[in-house]
């Protein structure tokens, strides 16, 4: 069974335009073959867990090739079972709204808590590999400006958020990436609206491609 995983880092839920736009997505991607399942993770509803006191001992007993005692293992086991739902997807979905020109600090605590030796990549003396191969990642960036390259974005702030995604999801292992954009939702709801209407139309679009490659 097909299976996509909706990775959501927007609070905003129903008012959220990368959730609106990615929601688009999901209900083309459904329509494109049979037996296809979603899942979400809500990363502002899942409890994450810190890399710290046994967790942190268990990433470092490993570096160094020790055995992990009980509780390093127990604190262990939730790092692998989280970074397990990614292996498990075929399609990896982000919604990712802008924040300080970058990603918000949940996704990044997600990002932090996944990406670990032997859980989204090896690496040995020939250097980094990428476990997850063979997926398919689509991303929904909002943003609340324009930070298109051929426009001035104001006071020529940078745009660090996609540029990130794309950099992490390629060294876990996914170079199949879509990415989706709705921009200048900050410039009032007419604007907005419009820019929403327009990227749902294109992720719908891009959803019903599916029928023409396998999942």
């Amino acid at each position: 069974m097909p299976t996509l995983l909706h990775i959501e880092s927007s609070p905003r839920k129903k008012r959220s335009a990368s959730i609106e736009v990615a929601t688009s997505y999901m209900d083309a991607w459904r329509n494109a073959g049979p037996d296809r399942h979603v899942e979400v993770l809500d990363l502002w509803a899942a409890e994450l867990p810190q890399l710290d006191g046994d967790a942190l001992e268990a990433k470092y007993a490993d570096l160094e090739g020790a055995s992990l005692n009980d509780a390093q293992k127990r604190a262990w086991d939730v790092f692998r079972q989280i970074s397990q739902r990614l292996h498990n997807a075929d399609v990896l979905m982000f919604s990712v709204p802008m924040w300080n020109f970058s990603v918000p600090y949940k996704l990044k605590h997600f990002i932090d808590v996944v990406s670990h030796r032997g859980l989204l990549f090896s690496y040995d003396e020939r250097g980094l590999t990428g476990l997850l191969t063979g997926k398919k990642a689509v991303v929904v960036y909002a943003k609340g400006l324009r930070y298109a390259t051929d426009a001035a974005t104001p006071a020529g702030m940078p745009d660090f958020q996609q540029p990130f995604l794309d950099a992490w999801l390629r060294f876990i292992g996914v170079t199949d990436i879509e990415s989706i954009v709705v921009e200048k939702t900050l410039l009032g709801a007419q604007t907005d609206r419009i820019g929403r209407q327009a990227a749902c139309e294109r992720a719908a679009a891009m959803a019903a491609r599916e029928l023409e490659r396998p999942c």
